[in-house]
């Protein structure tokens, strides 16, 4: 398979960056995404270039690293796919693909196509805790938890910030995945202490990060790897006011 690349090169995030061509030739269709790029380094380091800085760890679909803008698209076009799990099967023989960081104001580029999401790191620790003793494991049966709200917490725990949900976004917000770090909490016995705490720290460290405004576009459910439900803003906006109305701060 041929395939003509056009990937954003940026020194860093003050440096103007520019789409550079890639011909590649023999991509197989059971190469991952991030494995046809592998093997584009590989030739560049070969020729004396300096190869395409990208995000990668786990290449699983855990870890949230792979984090590519795809023809437009956060990880692709494939729903509830990440690039890493991206096989090039899905593409066609004389495609031309472009290739971009994720693009918000609170991304900053790095280099290349890695940018710097640190930001959902500090969303996380102002607020992402709960406060139990530590010690021995209790008994499995001895916290109480309704079947549905532990699925519903799971489904929230599901989201590996990897921070497409802001990129799909034209407003560039984070509301979804504060959304989920927050209801993963709320919705269980442990979570219930900080919870007035948790909502507002959060929502107010998002702000101060600089992600843009929820207009319930949905491009976030659309684009996320986890398939998180944007049902879960709504639950993060009544913790919100409930928090503001009982003077929390």
């Amino acid at each position: 398979m041929k395939l003509t690349l056009h990937i954003w090169r940026q020194k860093n995030a003050v440096t103007k960056g520019f789409f550079e061509k890639h011909l590649m030739e023999s991509v197989s269709e059971d190469m991952s995404f991030l494995e046809m790029l592998d093997i584009l380094n590989e030739s560049l380091l070969h020729q004396g270039k300096e190869p395409i800085a990208f995000d990668h760890d786990c290449r699983e679909g855990i870890c949230g690293a792979c984090s590519l803008t795809i023809n437009g698209n956060p990880h692709g076009k494939e729903k509830a796919t990440t690039t890493c799990q991206l096989h090039m099967r899905k593409f066609r023989d004389g495609d031309t693909i472009y290739i971009e960081p994720f693009s918000a104001k609170a991304f900053p580029v790095i280099k290349d196509l890695v940018t710097d999401r640190s930001a959902f790191d500090r969303i996380i620790q102002a607020g992402g805790y709960i406060g139990v003793n530590t010690g021995q494991a209790p008994e499995a049966h001895s916290v109480t938890v309704r079947r549905e709200n532990a699925e519903l917490a799971m489904d929230a725990a599901a989201c590996i910030g990897c921070g497409a949900c802001v990129a799909a976004c034209p407003n560039s917000a984070a509301m979804l995945f504060v959304a989920a770090k927050v209801s993963q909490f709320s919705l269980l016995p442990q979570g219930q202490p900080e919870r007035n705490k948790r909502a507002i720290a959060m929502v107010n460290k998002m702000d101060e990060e600089g992600f843009g405004n929820c207009r319930n576009f949905y491009e976030c459910e659309a684009a996320c790897p986890k398939e998180i439900s944007v049902r879960f803003i709504a639950r993060l906006n009544r913790d919100f006011m409930a928090a503001k109305l009982k003077g929390v701060k």
